[in-house]
Order: C-alpha cells, then structure tokens, then sequence
C-alpha cells in the first residue's frame, strides 16, 4: 500500500470538502448571522472573568477612530476572487466572525505572518510581545486549520526516545544556527523538509517528512519559531512530549507571551548552546517533566471548546469596534 499517496489523497479530499463548506456559508444571507449574535452570542451569562481576560489580552490598544484611507467595511470585506495570493483560510477564518456585525463598521486587517507594530489597530494573526502594553496588533484565530492541531498522545514520556527531533523548513538565519549547531548530534534527530533553500551546499540536511504520529516517539520537541510562532507549539503542548524552545519574541491566539519557562516548557538560551544540558536535566528528573506536560494540558484546554472560541472571537470584534469609536448594536 503506497501509504504517501493515500495521505495525499486524503489532504486533498479535506481540501474540497473544505472549500464547498466555506462557499456554502459564505452564499448565506449576513442578515442570519447577526440576528443569531444578537439574540444568542452576548449574553450576561458569558461575561466572565476568564473570557473577559483573554478578550484584553487579545484587543489592548489605545481607543483609535478609523477612516475610509486607514480601513474598509465589512460590507466590503469580499473573497478575493481575482487575486493570485488569496489567503483563503486567513479570509474565512475572519468572515465567520465578522459576518455577525453591521456592514457599514469599518476595521482594518493584515494575513500572513505579521511581526511588526501597525500604524492604526489592526487585525492580524501574530504580533510581537509586549507584555501587556497596549499594541495596535489586535489578534484573531486565524489559520487555524494549520495552527491549531491537538493530538492524543497514546505514549507516555518514559516510554518515548530520549532524544529531540525537528523537522521543519529551514529559511531563517536562526534556524540555521541550530542546524549548523546540531545536526548529527547523536541526541538530536533533525533535518530540513524544504529543498529550496540549500544553506553552504548542506544537503544532507534535507530529509522526508516526519509525520505527528512518528515525532511523538521522541521526548523533546525543537519549537523554534519560524517567520512567526512556532506551528508546532501546540500540537506539542497536546503530547507528552516537552516542547523545547528559546523563550518566544512572537505570539498568536494561543497566548505565547503567557507561557512561564519551565513551567510550559524547556527554556534553552537564544544561542542553543545549552540545549543537551536541558535535556540531560529532564531524562534525570521525570517528574518535573511530567509536571510540565500536566500544565500543558491543562493550558490548551481553554482552546478546546469550539463554541467558546467562537464567542470570545466575536467579543473581541466587538471590542474593537467600540474602541474604534463604533457603536455596536
């Protein structure tokens, strides 16, 4: 059985199935979707303090009116049918909750991997910490379909490989830093997936695709950030596996910027230089590791509940709107 082609299929079956979702919600009246918000979505019920913190945390600029040169509408926020660069998952992942708010509020957005501070609040999925200054990056789950994957993990930590893997594209002068620092480590299984980018004629860096299912074998996961965040945070923080990382300049929807060292996860220095002697700390004190994985479910639990999701989304629109000097009805 050619199991590559089979997971191909597959990815392309999810594909489809994906887009006919999409477009069928997309052709329904807007009319429905803010009579739902109104009469279900902004109940007293759902003002408690957890939410309300994460609506703060996600939304803590400066009030700031827009205009018609800084923004646009809702009513005008339309899938870029003759764009080449679509971000089809960034646009439906904010249509769902825009959909539910007045055509005529006015908001500005950024997609893809946003990593500097915009002029006027802004909606975007990633923004650099701040440790609780007010920012104009306001964050919005987006790209959720590749960022937000949890797994069971049927293997415990004692049972797994003492060693880390890593496998990602490698692009990013700081990721060929720990390439350069560690490939053929013998505590270290990593390698390169993308073969666009050859650093110093390093081909033996290149190797397949390692699935989820095949990196939980390994106690320690590499969670180096890329452009951004690092996808594979959560997955990793889902398994009982330790996610292994230099502390985050970059965070998302998941909070990055709450996560404490060694208490989420194994802190290594911004020049990896200490990365084995973290390692060899946690293989001789299970329990601490075990402690660090318990948190971790615990923490990813909160991103879990599809329809509390939902409704801190639209609150955090609602939110930035009213900052933005709009009345919400």
């Amino acid at each position: 059985m050619n199991l590559k082609y089979y997971t191909q299929v597959r990815k392309a079956l999810r594909r489809v199935n994906f887009y006919i979702s999409e477009f069928a919600r997309y052709a329904l009246p807007s009319a429905l979707f803010r009579w739902y918000r109104e009469f279900h979505h902004f109940s007293n019920s759902l003002d408690s303090e957890a939410i309300q913190k994460r609506v703060d945390y996600y939304c803590r600029f400066t009030p700031t009116p827009l205009n018609s040169e800084n923004s646009i509408t809702v009513g005008d926020f339309k899938y870029p049918f003759g764009k080449k660069k679509k971000y089809a998952t960034y646009f439906f992942d904010l249509y769902h909750s825009l959909v539910y708010f007045r055509k005529d509020l006015r908001f500005r957005y950024e997609f893809g991997d946003i990593t500097h501070e915009p002029e006027v609040p802004t909606i975007v999925k990633s923004r650099p910490i701040k440790e609780g200054q007010p920012t104009n990056s306001v964050i919005m789950k987006l790209n959720k379909k590749r960022h937000y994957v949890f797994i069971r993990d049927k293997k415990t930590f004692a049972e797994k490989k003492d060693m880390l893997v890593f496998r990602n594209s490698v692009h990013q002068a700081h990721r060929v830093a720990f390439m350069e620092q560690y490939f053929g480590h013998p505590k270290c299984d990593i390698g390169q997936i993308n073969k666009d980018m050859i650093h110093k004629g390093h081909t033996e860096w290149i190797k397949g695709f390692m699935s989820i299912e095949e990196q939980l074998n390994y106690k320690y996961v590499c969670c180096i950030e890329g452009n951004d965040v690092a996808t594979n945070l959560k997955w990793v923080m889902s398994s009982n596996s330790l996610p292994v990382m230099p502390r985050p300049k970059f965070e998302s929807w998941f909070m990055e910027g709450t996560l404490i060292p060694g208490y989420h996860y194994v802190e290594i220095k911004e020049d990896y230089s200490d990365l084995i002697e973290k390692m060899e700390y946690y293989t001789a004190h299970p329990e601490k590791a075990e402690a660090i994985i318990r948190h971790n479910h615990e923490y990813i639990k909160q991103f879990q509940n599809s329809s509390l999701e939902n409704t801190i989304s639209l609150l955090v629109l609602k939110k930035y709107f009213l900052q933005t000097k709009q009345p919400v009805k």
